[in-house]
């Protein structure tokens, strides 16, 4: 029986060791990960990555050191906001249909489709029979997706609510960040009961094998960062194994030949 996975269980003060020098981690990570880029390719396998957490939790800057070193043309990130005007008329998840990638390529989501069990929920944009119904669909989407030859993998990020503060304070102040605080976060932050109640939720019905959850603690940027890049590589490697895929070195390759 799998273990629930809930917020409260996470310790928040993970760090990255001192032992390890976090630059040469992540570079050493990062051409793991481009390696992986081209072999997905060469095998045709798609892989979707979707983040989630909460505000400032440091989503997007675990995404921008994910992609570093890939090749531009073999992914794509969607940034997700609210639905426009034109997409309320589909069904909620047509909008993520249109943004899948080729298989062969990566698909990351800044934010994702949970977010009828989540934001919707919370906000009452959803009714409860539409919310309460959407974890059997979420569920289905996502096993019509990995069982036609695709990866999928799932971040929570999580910080503290006293972190959070500070992050939001320190963009207040950074002129270059200004522009990710919204009066929205401020009052997002008051609801972080909510969230954690609907995020809980929403990992007991949605932490599948085919499309599991990973929660990061993310207090230690460093540490989140890292983590985030294991975490997809272990998922990875793994799923192709049970294609019958060694994902190989290619330095290795050629120091063998010679």
């Amino acid at each position: 029986m799998k273990l629930v996975q809930k917020i409260d269980k996470l310790d928040l003060s993970k760090k990255l060791s001192d032992q390890i020098s976090y630059k040469k981690e992540l570079k050493k990570l990062q051409y793991e990960m481009l390696n992986i880029q081209q072999f997905l390719f060469k095998h045709d396998i798609g892989l979707i990555l979707g983040f989630e957490g909460m505000d400032a939790a440091g989503k997007g800057g675990a995404i921008k050191r994910l992609t570093e070193r890939l090749d531009p043309r073999g992914y794509i990130v969607h940034p997700i906001a609210a639905p426009t005007p034109e997409e309320l008329k589909y069904n909620h998840l047509q909008r993520f249909w249109n943004r899948l990638p080729a298989r062969g390529q990566i698909g990351i989501f800044d934010r994702t489709w949970y977010g009828r069990v989540l934001v919707e929920r919370i906000e009452g944009f959803a009714k409860k029979k539409e919310w309460k119904r959407a974890y059997e669909e979420l569920n289905h989407f996502e096993k019509v997706l990995t069982d036609d030859n695709y990866i999928v993998l799932k971040f929570w990020v999580q910080i503290s609510e006293e972190e959070q503060l500070q992050r939001f304070k320190d963009r207040k102040e950074d002129p270059y960040k200004q522009w990710k605080l919204t009066d929205e976060d401020w009052r997002n932050r008051e609801k972080w009961p909510l969230y954690v109640e609907a995020a809980d939720e929403m990992f007991e019905k949605t932490d599948k094998k085919n499309a599991p959850w990973v929660l990061v603690e993310g207090n230690d940027k460093k540490y989140a960062r890292i983590e985030v890049l294991k975490q997809v590589i272990k998922h990875v490697t793994a799923e192709c194994e049970k294609r019958g895929l060694t994902i190989t070195d290619p330095a290795e390759a050629v120091s063998k030949e010679v």
